[in-house]
Order: structure tokens, then sequence, then C-alpha cells
């Protein structure tokens, strides 16, 4: 069985109705450890080796986070400049990701038209990944189709349910089929 890594970087959990509800429905998945860097670093001082520990032990990292300012909070930023060493993640020795699979889900305040050409950001979704893409490349992880879901604070209830049911089969299902 293959195991799934869940990075959880949201700053504000308890406040978060999309994050929270996504998270609570993936939470007892059978192979998918759920790892909220907010709840396990407050003082933002990552343990690296603990880190580099899980990593090992998945098959598949996703990165859920709500897109801020068309990137990943701030801590997520961070647990990558650490974690991913030169010499492990990447470089001379660093194979260590080498045919994982890196997947993002995130939640944006815009809505899908917003994030085209002509659009209110004037840049595409597939754009703003390209710093994720080139990561992934470096460190030899196979870059996965995100799961984006726009215009959350508009999405009601029914939504809701629908959006973290289409999350946990995401993660519930084979995923090397899924590679971008």
């Amino acid at each position: 069985m293959a195991h799934t890594l869940v990075v959880l970087a949201h700053p504000q959990l308890g406040e978060s109705r999309i994050n929270a509800a996504l998270a609570a429905e993936i939470r007892g998945v059978e192979g998918v450890t759920v790892h909220d860097l907010y709840a396990a670093y407050p003082d933002h001082v990552i343990d690296v080796r603990r880190e580099q520990r899980l990593l090992t032990e998945h098959d598949r990292v996703v990165l859920q986070f709500p897109f801020f300012w068309y990137s990943v909070p701030g801590l997520l930023k961070q647990w990558i400049d650490e974690v991913f060493l030169r010499g492990w993640a990447y470089a001379t020795g660093g194979t260590a990701l080498h045919g994982k699979t890196l997947q993002v889900v995130t939640s944006t305040g815009g809505s899908d038209e917003d994030y085209t050409p002509e659009g209110r950001h004037g840049v595409t979704m597939d754009a703003l990944w390209q710093p994720l893409r080139a990561t992934a490349k470096l460190t030899g992880l196979h870059f996965a189709e995100p799961l984006v879901l726009h215009a959350v604070r508009t999405v009601d209830d029914e939504q809701l349910a629908l959006h973290a049911k289409t999350y946990r089969a995401l993660l519930e299902r084979p995923y090397a089929t899924m590679v971008a």
C-alpha cells in the first residue's frame, strides 16, 4: 500500500471553514498521514530530520494550503527551504525524494475566471505553479495535477461537502496515473 503525507499549512486552521473541513474529511483515511505544520511548529523552528524522515516514509506528498498572495503560506515556504536540503533532496547524493509524487491542494478566494490572462489577476494558476513545478523537477518528484478550489468564500455547505468528498476520493485512489 502506498502512503501519503499531507503537509497541511494554514496559519489559522481553527478559523478556516474550507481547509479545516478538507482536513477533517481525510483524517483517518488508510495510508494518509495529516501533518499540520502550524500545530507542529508554532515557534517556526522546524525539526529538519523529523520532516525528512516523514518524507522518506511516504510515497506521495500533498501540500494543502490556502493560496496566499500567489504562493504558499510562509511556514510552508520555510519548510521547503529548510527540509529540501542540497545533498538530501537534490544535487550530488540528493535522491531522497526521487520517484515520489508531489500534489498540491489549495483554495483561493478568487474565481477560476480571475486566474486567466484576461481575469483580475492576469495570470493562470498553471503559471503560478511554476516554482513548485521547478522544485519538484529539481528534487525528482513527479508533479501531479493540482486540485484547486476557487471562490471558497462563497461556497455553501453542500458545495463544501462535495469538495471534501472529492479530496478524499483523490487521496483514496491510486495516483501513479495522475502525474501531469
